[in-house]
This record gives structure tokens, sequence and C-alpha cells, in this order.
């Protein structure tokens, strides 16, 4: 049986879990993009990935990806406030299916009902706190879905 500063000394050199996030406000003109993890519990926005028609620059994104090395990806849900799905839906979940095929890790599906709308109402209030440029509010809403998913981890798959 081992002695107590044994176990002690174990329980010291136990890696700590830190998971790194990368999240996507799915859009059909833009993408919103953020990064978090979970020492912080926190989201930052990044910049915004033009879309063509609901699809990305691959290359991009996946310059974005390898950048960020994330352990799993978010992909906001864009449910009708009714829980029936609509047709932005289906693209949101084509392009969640994708990313994965990518990046072969975890892509969880985050319902982001109201998100855009609080992000925006962020945006404003940083705007008003400082000068300067603001994040776009499809990034702000990407964040509200990483600090969500810290919150509380639930989610669908693509």
């Amino acid at each position: 049986m081992p002695d107590l500063q044994d176990q002690g000394k174990l329980e010291q050199e136990a890696p700590i879990q830190i998971q790194r996030i990368v999240a996507f406000d799915f859009g059909t003109q833009k993408t919103g993009v953020a990064f978090g993890q979970s020492m912080t519990g926190t989201g930052t926005p990044l910049s915004l990935i033009p879309m063509k028609d609901g699809i990305p620059d691959w290359m991009l994104l996946d310059k974005m990806l390898a950048e960020w090395q994330p352990d799993i990806c978010l992909v906001g849900l864009p449910l009708n406030m009714d829980d029936s799905e609509s047709e932005l839906c289906l693209r949101a979940r084509k392009f969640a299916r994708r990313v994965k095929h990518r990046l072969n890790k975890p892509v969880w599906m985050v319902d982001e009902r109201l998100t855009t709308r609080e992000a925006r109402e962020d945006v404003r209030r940083v705007t008003n706190q400082r000068k300067g440029k603001a994040p776009a509010a499809d990034s702000m809403a990407a964040v509200l879905l990483i600090e969500s998913w810290f919150r509380e981890p639930v989610g669908v798959l693509p």
C-alpha cells in the first residue's frame, strides 16, 4: 500500500484536461467564428468567414482550424421558436458534417435561438464603452455558443 506522501504526489502530477473549442454561427453570406477554452470558460470572437450561398472558403477554414487546433467544434443550430427545423438548419447540419469530416474531431450542434439578438446587444454595449472597431455580431454569437457549452455541454450530432 503506497503511503500518503506518494498519493499526494500522484494527484499533483495528474494532467488537467483543457478543452479548446471553435464555434461557428453559420450563415449563408457569412459565418461568425469564435475560440474558447475550458480553463477560462470564455470565448473570443475571431474573423468572419465569408460564405458563397452557404459554402465557405474551405482553405481559409482549414487554416483557421489548423491555427486554433480545437478539440471539438460547435455549430449553431438555428431552430424555430417552436423547435421545428428550417431550411437553414439543414444547411447548418451539412456544414457541421463537412467540418467534422475535415477535422476528424467531434462536432456538436448547439441551439442558437436568440444568440444573434443577444450578440447584437453585446456589440452595442462594447461599442458604447470604447471607441474603435467592435467585433462582428455573428462572431459574438459564436462566443455565446461556447460560453453556453461551458455552462451546460448539451448538443446534438449533425
